[in-house]
């Protein structure tokens, strides 16, 4: 599912962002999408729901010669078929792949989860707010810091 949004980015203004969303619940995964059509930039948000699927994905697009230069990736843990612990070890296991910015947004608070997503090098991690104004509030720091103030690397 690709979704066009308008807008600028950074030194990606003429190269569309690649927004890969990974999240199998459907109301979640629905939710995001609305946050982000709201984001002012030049970006196709991608929506994929399980593991294998954003692998597949990644490498299709990114990974060899694909149309998406530019990537950033909103990534569930707890996914069929292949978790998003292990969809985030392969990526930046990939030397090709490794530069794609991956945010952890989960409903997990474990330790052990948050410390395994650090030590395979995520570049954050966020607790899904349960709360509809706390989640727009998160919504809006992601795009705030990802979308305004960081320079995303050209993958």
């Amino acid at each position: 599912m690709g979704n066009k949004m308008a807008g600028n980015l950074n030194s990606q203004a003429t190269n569309p962002l690649s927004i890969l969303l990974v999240e199998d619940n459907i109301a979640d995964a629905r939710l995001i999408e609305e946050f982000l059509k709201e984001i002012s930039i030049n970006a196709v948000l991608n929506i994929v729901r399980d593991g294998k699927e954003a692998m597949e994905y990644l490498y299709l697009n990114c990974k060899y010669g694909g149309e998406y230069r530019y990537t950033f990736i909103i990534l569930d843990l707890n996914l069929p078929k292949m978790s998003g612990r292990e969809v985030l070890k392969e990526i930046k296991d990939d030397d090709e792949l490794k530069r794609i910015p991956v945010v952890i947004l989960t409903t997990s608070t474990a330790e052990e989860d948050i410390n395994e997503c650090y030590n395979n090098h995520a570049n954050c991690y966020i607790t899904k707010p349960l709360d509809f104004d706390e989640f727009a509030n998160t919504m809006d720091s992601i795009k705030s810091f990802w979308f305004n103030i960081v320079e995303l690397p050209k993958i």
